[in-house]
């Protein structure tokens, strides 16, 4: 009997909008205690997610999937262990649910002050790793929130296999098992169905790639939290430290490739360059970096490739670097307007009043100065853990945590008073 695909959907939502007024109101205790119990159930049911893993492995070898994605989706015991110990570190944060702030009194003798409360119902929307569902999960039931998940059809048994670890840890800590939903179908028009349930959903996440989260942009009748590209910028300025420069330039490109705050292009101060490129060209090339250059790069640096046109707008997620020569910070500023993503730009400099304008006229969601852009990310800012990054300007920006998956109402304290 084939699955009434709409109906199955509208139902998840009905019944996540049913869970999240009990979430929305559940004790921080509560809360923490079921995510001490999906870790516990994690690590019990060790045995059984690994088997279900590689039901989603041998799987995906036959539909030929790449090594790095077998990679992704592979869950050895410390993946699993981690999952667990992710879910400790979440409940080991402060609940930002009814935090009160900005709380003054008015000429009218009422105090105004603003609350901190759940989002309500959050879709999330991803692909291959399956560790994603747990944090996921963890982040929108610490932050009072019901969850609908759906992940992606080369992890549907190590997904649903978690799912049951999840709702087995909401029961016992008395929390409705609604609260989190694993989309249990791999049929594509679930995507589409969640993306119209604005009547239950309240915003939604999509984590993956670029096509995936401008199809979910593009179909979404409800508000979403989404980064499409890192296009991530390095400027180093010509009033820059030479050693500090050499550091963060090859750290933010190679400490990892295929993250969305990796480097992708370098920008020099041509007052710099002739001191820095050939020092920096070559432990790129050392690295196994393939280089491409601008005219003004290819007479500093021999054996690299011309850069074309496409280059500065390029997300490699790859060992491949753009770089570019400028004449200055305000054309350096200039190229990042042009052909930035918002997502994370760094300028390297001793000069306080050049570092102030960039963090002031640079519009990405994480401006830094001296540090390499792999610190954009949510464990490393502090806030634990995160759903994803945000490039949008409205609601959450940057990495999204805990306070991301909240939102603030006005609260009102008065003691008979009347507006006259």
């Amino acid at each position: 009997m084939s699955l009434d695909v709409p109906a199955y959907v509208h139902r998840l939502g009905q019944q996540a909008r049913d869970a999240s007024r009990l979430t929305g109101r559940a004790e921080t205790a509560a809360k923490n205690a079921a995510l001490h119990a999906i870790a516990e159930a994690i690590v019990s049911d060790k045995q059984r997610l690994s088997m279900e893993n590689r039901k989603d492995l041998e799987a995906g070898k036959q539909q030929g999937l790449e090594a790095a994605l077998l990679d992704r989706l592979e869950l050895t015991d410390a993946r699993i262990e981690a999952m667990a110990a992710g879910l400790r570190q979440i409940a080991a944060l402060p609940d930002p649910v009814g935090a009160i702030s900005h709380l003054d009194y008015r000429p009218s003798g009422i105090q105004v002050g603003r609350m901190r409360v759940p989002l309500g119902v959050v879709g999330i929307i991803y692909e291959s790793r399956p560790n994603v569902t747990a944090d996921a999960a963890a982040l929108c039931l610490k932050a009072g929130n019901a969850c609908i998940l759906r992940g992606g059809s080369e992890a549907l048994h190590s997904n649903q296999a978690i799912a049951r670890c999840i709702e087995e840890g909401l029961k016992k800590a008395g929390l409705p098992s609604t609260a989190v939903q694993v989309v249990a179908t791999t049929d594509r028009a679930a995507v589409g169905e969640m993306l119209r349930l604005e009547g239950y959903v309240d915003v939604i996440v999509p984590r993956g790639g670029k096509g995936l989260i401008e199809r979910v942009a593009r179909e979404s009748k409800i508000p979403v939290i989404k980064h499409l590209d890192g296009v991530c910028h390095t400027f180093i300025d010509d009033q820059a430290d030479i050693d500090k420069a050499l550091k963060v330039a090859f750290n933010a490109k190679t400490q990892r490739y295929g993250t969305c705050n990796t480097m992708e292009t370098l920008l020099v101060a041509q007052g710099i360059a002739e001191r820095v490129l050939p020092v920096l060209g070559k432990m790129f090339l050392d690295a196994g970096v393939e280089l491409r250059g601008c005219e003004r790069t290819l007479q500093l640096l021999d054996g690299i490739k011309a850069a074309e046109e496409k280059d500065w707008d390029e997300e490699y997620l790859a060992p491949v670097l753009a770089i570019r020569v400028v004449e200055d910070l305000d054309a350096a500023m200039d190229h990042i307007d042009r052909h930035g993503s918002h997502h994370t730009d760094v300028i390297v400099t001793e000069n306080v009043t050049r570092a102030r304008r960039f963090l002031r006229e640079v519009d990405s969601s994480s401006v830094m100065v001296n540090a390499s852009s792999r610190f954009a990310d949510g464990f490393e800012y502090g806030l634990g853990a995160e759903i994803g990054i945000s490039t949008d300007k409205l609601h959450a920006r940057g990495p999204v945590g805990l306070e991301g998956l909240t939102t603030q109402k006005f609260i009102v304290l008065g003691d008979g008073h009347i507006r006259t």
